[in-house]
């Protein structure tokens, strides 16, 4: 019997991710952020030749199971990379990104299981000239960025999937065999991806980057978020540093909060209860109710919040929302 199954990771650059002088092509038009991936991802090709991402990593693995043992395993899976569009006037050049050799460690055979890692990346094909972090000397090629992914296929037909390595910069969707979200980088470092990834610090050198990992929140949280950030009303941006916290149980407070960058943990009773990361909506059950937050809320990571008026989102929707937190 042959089962195969597979894990794809997306990375793009979403709005208000780029810091410092290197955001002016992005606040100017010349170049793009990129707009949120689907929820389910159907044609990865065609995403490509939408330019609707910077990298994908699409890890594809078979295992050939006899009387419920493994007798082979294999790798069928690839690595692609978009291109760097910019527009100067009504002109738009295009740059064919660098792509990375994929690489694909040797399956490792368990009594049950096959265990598959893949890294795929690549690099903007224009130079970046920046001052390298703690040396007196330029890098001139741009920054990589990449994802490693792991997944492990058992003799029944389960596997799971994991991004257990990534560049800290920028974001990073992680979709299962059936295509469907399941999982988010929680946290961006642009200055720590600008100005310390290159030579020995990737993959392809000697080190790869531990990720925080978060699980993609509600379809409904997506549903409202997008509904809010269409408006274009000027929301309150906020940043926070790790372990600063954001409300406090009993607090009073009706505004709302999207997280667009960073993990939090919810605690309720001074014990975590969950973790949250990009794309979560909180603070609806203080709206709902009487007003006073029923959970403390602090940073993990260093992060950026949008504040949401009451007046801004259909609240008739959040008590749905607050129903399937229960």
């Amino acid at each position: 019997m042959r089962i195969e199954s597979s894990v794809t990771s997306i990375t793009w650059i979403p709005s208000e991710a780029i810091e410092g002088m290197t955001k002016m092509p992005f606040e100017m038009g010349i170049a793009h952020y990129d707009d949120p991936p689907p929820d389910k991802l159907d044609d990865i090709d065609a995403l490509r030749e939408r330019d609707a991402f910077r990298e994908a990593n699409v890890l594809r693995g078979y295992v050939e199971v006899e009387d419920g043992k493994v007798v082979d395993a294999g790798h069928l899976g690839r690595g692609l990379i978009g291109v760097t569009r910019l527009k100067l006037g009504p002109k738009e050049l295009s740059f064919p990104a660098v792509k990375y050799p994929v690489l694909q460690s040797e399956p490792e055979i368990g009594p049950n299981w096959v265990r598959f890692t893949q890294t795929a990346g690549g690099r903007m094909g224009l130079p970046a000239p920046r001052r390298v972090r703690g040396k007196k000397l330029f890098q001139l090629a741009s920054a990589s960025a990449w994802t490693t992914l792991q997944l492990v296929v058992y003799t029944d037909g389960n596997a799971k999937a994991a991004l257990v390595g990534a560049s800290p910069f920028p974001r990073h969707w992680v979709y299962d065999h059936a295509g469907q979200l399941v999982e988010k980088s929680g946290s961006i470092d642009f200055d720590a991806w600008y100005r310390e990834v290159y030579g020995s610090k990737t993959p392809w050198g000697e080190s790869d980057w531990t990720t925080l990992v978060t699980p993609a929140e509600s379809e409904l949280e997506r549903e409202l978020s997008a509904s809010v950030m269409r408006t274009g009303a000027k929301l309150e941006r906020r940043r926070l540093v790790e372990g600063d916290t954001l409300v406090r149980e009993g607090d009073e407070g009706r505004d709302l909060f999207l997280i667009l960058d960073g993990v939090f943990s919810i605690e309720r009773a001074g014990k975590p209860v969950a973790e949250v990361g990009p794309g979560a909506i909180l603070g609806e059950q203080a709206l709902l109710g009487d007003g006073k937050r029923t959970a403390t809320v602090v940073a993990t990571t260093n992060a950026r919040i949008a504040v949401i008026p009451p007046d801004a989102i259909d609240v008739s929707k959040l008590g749905e929302l607050s129903e399937g937190r229960d």
